[in-house]
């Protein structure tokens, strides 16, 4: 049987994790493979990123503008995917009630509309699923015949050693969404296996991959600067710390302290914010493990008063290389633009690994339609031929 190739577009593309995912997939597949068409992005340094991966198919500039003016560039496509700007339904985000970027997903389902796709896939943060807007969705989504289907999916599930869960909405026009979404888990939690419902993995899974399965084999970064435009050593460069964040560092040597480790050990060294806070932000100045999935990679992983990016043993927060890894980029994936850029890209995109099981629930829904389109179809002729 030919391998079919599924046109692919891809909007608020980002570096293109969701389409390397698909990529991937593609690869390793006999019948399905997804070619990728078009793709759009308004930073210029993640169009960059993308063109030098993919070919030069994603397009720069303000989607709504692109639908206003230049709505002719946007192609025929089987699939659209994409995360619309999730900062608008993040817990993060004290002004979430007016925040406009909570209405991205109207352009997003527009040009669906106009590419004629017969499936999509819309990835965000679990909030989306909860909010007035997803509500808002599925009216537009069921209007234009979609049949829908969401979920929340823990990255670490499926082979990512990362404890990162968002939110999926998959959308088909072919026919009723099964079993076939969302993919059965690949990675279980060793130490939940006695709560765990087996039914929900596949037959063999593997224990989640830890933060020394992605990057223990690592040296010492060198340098501070980026080298190169890919390969290991192009992302694995340091930062230039003052003495006081080193000594701050060195005052919580174990893996999984925190802040609050180093109020106790050092006081002098707590910053008086950091004393008068009592609860929350429990991660800032926090140590990843070495045996555990790394918390949610976000875009300024490089800064350890964010979050949990201290690495497990060197006195020292993750590399940009170290994060990518997490996030299961392959090391020769090209990025382009200034460490900031590219630690933004790396934060805000969708997990590799995680975008090519959703790819095989993609291909496996496809598959069964036009399987059944062949069965309705043989079953016709043979009617036709007894009558």
């Amino acid at each position: 049987m030919a391998k079919k190739h599924l046109r692919v577009i891809d909007l608020f593309a980002g570096a293109g994790g969701f389409s390397l995912g698909l990529k991937q997939f593609g690869e390793k597949s006999s019948s399905i493979s997804f070619q990728h068409v078009w793709a759009n992005d308004f930073n210029k340094d993640a169009v960059a990123t993308y063109n030098a991966n993919f070919g030069n198919i994603c397009v720069g500039g303000d989607i709504n503008a692109v639908l206003n003016h230049q709505s002719h560039l946007i192609p025929k496509a089987d699939l659209v995917i994409g995360g619309p700007p999730c900062q608008g339904f993040s817990l993060l985000n004290r002004n979430r009630t007016l925040d406009p970027r909570k209405q991205m997903w109207i352009p997003f389902m527009e040009i669906v509309k106009l590419s004629g796709a017969c499936m999509f896939v819309m990835e965000n943060v679990p909030e989306l699923l909860a909010s007035a807007e997803f509500m808002d969705i599925q009216e537009y989504a069921y209007e234009l015949g979609f049949d829908l289907k969401s979920t929340k999916l823990l990255a670490s599930d499926y082979g990512v050693p990362q404890a990162r869960t968002r939110a999926f909405i998959f959308g088909s026009r072919l026919g009723k969404i099964g079993s076939e979404f969302p993919p059965l888990r690949t990675h279980y939690n060793p130490k939940a296996v006695d709560s765990i419902d087996w039914s929900r993995y596949i037959e063999h899974p593997k224990p989640w991959r830890t933060v020394k399965d992605a990057i223990g084999d690592l040296p010492e970064p060198v340098g501070t600067e980026i080298r190169g435009i890919n390969g290991l050593e192009a992302l694995h460069f340091g930062r230039m710390p003052t003495e006081m964040s080193l000594a701050r560092y060195r005052a919580i040597p174990g893996e999984g302290m925190n802040r609050f480790d180093l109020l106790r050990n050092a006081p002098e060294l707590t910053p008086e914010c950091w004393k008068r806070k009592k609860s929350g932000g429990t991660d800032l100045f926090g140590r990843l493990w070495w045996d555990r999935p790394s918390v949610t990679i976000r875009t300024e992983f490089f800064k350890p008063e964010k979050g949990r990016y201290l690495h497990p043993s060197q006195h020292r927060p993750i590399t940009h290389r170290e994060a990518a890894r997490i996030q299961t980029f392959p090391d020769d994936f090209i990025f382009k633009g200034t460490k900031t850029e590219v630690a933004r890209q790396i934060g805000n995109a969708v997990a590799v690994a995680l975008a090519e099981h959703v790819a095989a629930s993609i291909a496996k829904h496809f598959t069964l339609f036009k399987l059944q389109k062949k069965i309705n179809k043989d079953v016709k002729h043979s009617i036709q031929a007894i009558g």
